[in-house]
């Protein structure tokens, strides 16, 4: 997989198809199984041109998109479908203006030497997304590139989109989330100090800081979790709340308590796997029955873990 059009593909075409491609979710993958087919029946390598960063986020500099994946886990991602390069051109001001054709001419095709084109069923590009399937076929023509129309992709008869599992995510619907996505949902980040209060009630935790910016953090809440430490896999529970029986302040807090570990752990990196919701955030009348909470939740995260066999 490749990821800089210049490591040697000058001299390439490709079968290949463009998009932001958040979260690589089940949608997404079958555009590229149809970009893939369309290469091997071609005798072409295959492509998936994207983007490193939104592109509305160039274009409003105070745009805070909400990311199902970083970039690197994004390119992660898309190496696991197969496909044979990935392509990463940079988004700016000026790509922006271009028209469709012009996109398709100066970018597609002087540049990256694209043979043929799938286009996503609803998926428009080139400035203000003036044009349509039915254009891109037209440029193509002109061009000698040969457009595709993908087929739609439905799940139960329902459109599969990053925004649906986004909503999910916000509202603690993780195994829909997941089954949409084809993978567990996760979050990355550093450990740094926290509290501390976690230790004092038989519970340590260890706090996340969560490396990209804009990455959707789920639904506030206790969560089934596998935690990868030191390239090691572990379970835990994770709670992400304000932490309203022992804090006044309203800071959202990403903690995991891993099970079966003990050490120190201040500035390691910690990814973490969501398995399940266990239960929403919320305030207790005392410490005490905070602590009959959490070693509930510790019982119910073990059982969903056992059941869900990950």
């Amino acid at each position: 997989m490749d990821l800089a059009v210049e490591k040697g593909i000058d001299s390439l075409s490709f079968v290949a198809t463009v998009g932001f491609f958040d979260g690589v979710h089940i949608g997404h993958r079958h555009l590229i199984d149809q970009v893939k087919r369309e290469a091997e029946r071609r005798g072409l390598p295959s492509a998936v041109i994207t983007f490193p960063v939104h592109p509305r986020k160039v274009l409003q500099k105070d745009y805070q998109p909400a990311l199902l994946c970083g970039f690197d886990e994004k390119v992660e991602q898309l190496a696991l479908t197969g496909i044979d390069y990935c392509i990463s051109i940079p988004f700016t001001v000026e790509l922006s203006q271009l028209s469709a054709k012009e996109f398709m001419q100066k970018v597609l095709k002087e540049q990256l030497h694209v043979d043929t084109l799938l286009v996503g069923y609803d998926h428009r590009f080139g400035r203000n997304r003036e044009d349509g399937f039915s254009e891109y076929c037209r440029y193509g023509k002109e061009l000698g590139i040969d457009v595709v129309l993908a087929s739609q992709f439905r799940l139960d008869n329902k459109e599969v989109s990053s925004s649906q599992i986004r909503r999910f995510l916000k509202a603690g619907r993780i195994k829909e989330a997941n089954g949409l996505l084809s993978y567990h949902y996760r979050l990355s980040g550093k450990i740094v100090e926290g509290y501390q209060v976690g230790r004092t009630i038989g519970f340590p935790t260890a706090n996340m800081q969560v490396w990209e910016r804009y990455k959707v953090v789920p639904e506030l809440g206790v969560y089934a979790v596998i935690v990868y430490l030191q390239d090691l896999a572990y379970t835990g529970m994770l709670y992400i709340g304000r932490r309203p029986t022992l804090h006044s302040d309203n800071e959202v807090s990403v903690e995991v308590n891993i099970f079966d570990f003990d050490g120190n752990l201040y500035n390691q990196s910690i990814c973490v796997e969501f398995i399940d919701f266990i239960r929403p955030d919320r305030k207790f009348a005392s410490k005490e029955e905070l602590v009959a909470q959490i070693h509930q939740d510790r019982r119910s995260v073990k059982q969903r873990l056992m059941e869900s066999e990950y």
